[in-house]
């Protein structure tokens, strides 16, 4: 076996799993500093015109990534599969078949959104006064999207062969890349925002160039010369593709929506809101990759057929989230101040996000059990039951919950109603992975 891949089929699962998992988290959290990079350097260099044309085109850049990260998932837990199978043949089939359909795919967003760009940031109301920055930093992203699709699904391949530590080296190479690269283009070389995207494109495409060459070197997945795949496994991608696509623009959808219920009240609620959840983003993040992490290891025993080690995982999983958020969820309500004055100053503003974040906070733990559960259910290839968990969950009960909890007890009880139905939604997730029938989902059947 290849050097950091782990066979998740025998042996221990809890040890495998804390192992597996960290380096997952430390990735997640690089590269949840891109887009951050690029503000402090745009903010602090351009002034806040900029900024503001660098987050609007993030609203949109990631709900692309959003697709893309759909989009692994399906991969995910084709490959994993497959190699709990041990099928080599198999393996190489479907990552010729992922690696054609991810071109193709990128090619085609990359295209659409560089002719597409100004109109897509007028759709979204962006202010006359950035619209020329915003569409000039938009579509230099829009051209290196091969890049972004590239190195991120090669950090899906390495994971669902059992390998977290590599992906773990080509997301740090590329954020380093960032950070240095933002500050040299965007001033040294004059370029403005423009030297901003550039970076990005840069750093990204290094990236994903070295974590070609370094997998094809040290031979860590069974790539072949890219060839037309069969109908079957197309269809085998768009099955699990499409829905699991789906679920990340429901998710994207459903964070829309509850910011119309934050707007309703006032300047001091929205920043309030908008740096609590920055936070958020950041706290999620073991959550997330307990999610990834159970989705590489269950789909190896899922192809193996050990369903017995499947459920162990599980509540392992759980157990591990249940310790990581509860730990969070403490410091944040003892500092969550500390936190949120990172971001504003504004005393209304502070005040709102700090009672904010110490409500939610008590229901994190509830949150990752939706990630966890979500994740099991999804390396068995459910990909449409889960995206009517995601819908059950932001649409039926995060939504409506805020919105009416926000109407009863004013502004407090945005926080009353996001954390009411995290705890629901758990319930929902679990209800399902107890009861449900996703175990009897075989996504090779036919083959």
């Amino acid at each position: 076996m290849k050097q950091h891949q782990q066979d998740f089929t025998q042996g221990p699962l809890f040890k495998p799993l804390l192992l597996f998992s960290g380096p997952i988290m430390l990735a997640n959290l690089l590269q949840s500093s891109f887009q951050i990079t690029d503000s402090l350097w745009v903010g602090n260099l351009l002034g806040a015109n900029a900024l503001g044309a660098v987050a609007v085109s993030s609203t949109i850049i990631f709900t692309v990534l959003s697709f893309v990260i759909g989009l692994n998932n399906a991969s995910l837990t084709i490959l994993s599969q497959q190699r709990g199978k041990n099928d080599q043949t198999g393996l190489k089939r479907y990552l010729n078949a992922f690696v054609v359909a991810m071109t193709l795919i990128a090619l085609s967003v990359g295209a659409a959104g560089y002719w597409f760009s100004e109109q897509l940031l007028l759709l979204i109301g962006t202010p006359e006064a950035m619209l020329a920055s915003a569409d000039a930093y938009l579509r230099i992203n829009f051209l290196g999207i091969l890049f972004l699709f590239g190195y991120t699904f090669i950090s899906t391949i390495l994971r669902a062969l059992g390998d977290s530590k590599t992906p773990l080296r080509i997301v740090l190479l590329a954020v380093v890349l960032n950070i240095g690269l933002d500050p040299l283009f965007i001033s040294g070389f004059g370029w403005g925002i423009e030297g901003a995207a550039y970076a990005t494109l840069a750093s990204q495409g290094t990236a994903f160039l070295f974590g070609v060459m370094y997998i094809i070197k040290k031979k860590l997945a069974p790539f072949t010369m890219p060839h037309l795949p069969s109908k079957q496994e197309i269809g085998l991608i768009l099955k699990l593709g499409i829905p699991s696509g789906l679920q990340m623009s429901v998710i994207a959808a459903g964070v829309a929506a509850i910011m119309s219920v934050v707007t309703s009240f006032g300047s001091d609620v929205v920043a309030g809101f908008s740096a609590a959840q920055r936070l958020d983003s950041l706290i999620m993040l073991p959550a997330m990759a307990l999610g990834t992490a159970v989705n590489s290891m269950a789909g190896q025993n899922i192809g193996d057929e050990q369903w017995d080690r499947v459920r162990t995982l599980a509540k392992y999983a759980v157990l591990y989230n249940l310790v990581i958020m509860f730990a969070i969820a403490t410091f944040i309500v003892l500092f969550a101040e500390y936190g949120v004055r990172l971001f504003i100053q504004d005393p209304d503003a502070v005040l709102f996000a700090t009672r904010y974040l110490q409500i939610v906070a008590l229901c994190y733990p509830f949150l990752g059990i939706n990630f966890v559960l979500n994740g099991i259910v999804r390396a068995s290839g459910a990909m449409y039951q889960v995206l009517a968990l995601n819908i059950i969950s932001f649409w039926v009960l995060r939504y409506p919950i805020t919105a009416l909890c926000s109407s009863l007890f004013g502004e407090i009880g945005i926080g009353i109603g996001m954390g009411i139905s995290l705890l629901i939604g758990s319930l929902f997730a679990y209800l399902y992975y107890r009861y449900g029938k996703w175990d009897q989902k075989r996504i090779f059947a036919e083959e």
